[in-house]
């Protein structure tokens, strides 16, 4: 079965930075022209005030890999926070098993089973109950395809891989994945990188730290573009996989007041303990863990 990729924020933010800085009038158009493709309001209309006037905000970011007749469901769960106050970028994993109560259904299950059953709106509702209440100002939804998009727009992306392993079959069998610093010269070989598992001690935790190498590659990647064959070709990307309630001015405003939130940048998954419930592996969250994760949201949106 496919791993389910996200691409944060910014690669977003930095595409806009670069449209501002660099080809003017012609590529604000495209940029404006790619934001109404991915504008819905599928999970609500979003706090768009929040942007207008600074405040600290927070996003949902899910990973989904939707097909024909098939919502698919949402195997990588991040809950972002960005504050221009303290220049503070925040990224808290939620593992995609976790056991929880999914709101809407009344019935605990899988965390990532919440959009299969009720699409965004449940998903969103699901994890503001787990992280403690706090809503989400604001959620992007990308699908699988769109992470292979955007390696192969910016031509590859360069990681540190902490691991050495031959691919199982997830871009090309027997590929050596060297540890050290590495190429990932195409998206299929991306995914590749981003999708083993088995073969690391670490398992879906190991994978989702890869899964965030890659995403933090594209964004530096981004921030060079020079050519307009490239920016289209990530505008292309975007359009065509990334969906969210956020609009062009905020995206616009994002770009120019919330850039410098990359200068401080944590990092974090929530721990738990693996356990078999009716034959059903879940990482069962304890209630220190989840205290933990709710006051480190709400410190980033007080500050």
């Amino acid at each position: 079965m496919k791993k389910k990729i996200l691409l944060t924020l910014g690669g977003i933010i930095v595409v806009l930075v670069a449209a501002v800085g660099g080809y003017a009038w012609y590529m604000l158009h495209s940029v404006q022209s790619t934001a109404g493709k991915m504008y819905e309001t599928a999970g609500g209309s979003g706090n768009h005030a929040a942007i207008s006037e600074k405040k600290p905000i927070s996003i949902l970011m899910m990973g989904v890999d939707e097909r024909a007749n098939d919502r698919g469901r949402s195997d990588t769960l991040i809950v972002m926070t960005l504050n221009p106050k303290t220049k503070t970028m925040q990224m808290i994993s939620i593992p995609r098993d976790t056991r929880t109560e999914i709101v809407g259904r009344g019935t605990m299950d899988k965390i990532n089973a919440a959009y299969a059953y009720g699409g965004i709106k449940m998903a969103q509702d699901t994890v503001q109950q787990f992280i403690g209440g706090t809503k989400p100002d604001f959620y992007i939804k990308i699908n699988m395809e769109g992470m292979s998009a955007l390696v192969d727009a910016v031509g590859g992306v360069t990681v540190y891989n902490k691991l050495d392993w031959h691919d199982e079959g997830y871009y090309q069998k027997g590929y050596h994945y060297a540890r050290g610093t590495i190429t990932l010269d195409t998206g299929a070989k991306a995914m590749g990188y981003i999708r083993m598992r088995h073969l690391d001690p670490q398992g879906d935790f190991g994978r989702n730290q890869r899964q965030r190498d890659v995403i933090n590659a594209i964004v530096k990647k981004m921030s060079g573009v020079s050519s307009i064959s490239h920016f289209s070709d990530i505008l292309s990307a975007l359009g065509n996989n990334v969906k969210t309630n956020m609009n062009y001015d905020d995206m616009k405003n994002i770009a120019l007041n919330y850039r410098d939130a990359r200068q401080h940048s944590i990092d974090y998954e929530v721990k738990g303990q693996g356990r078999m419930i009716n034959g059903i592996y879940y990482l069962v969250v304890g209630n220190a863990e989840k205290q933990r994760v709710k006051d480190m949201v709400e410190q980033q949106l007080t500050n």
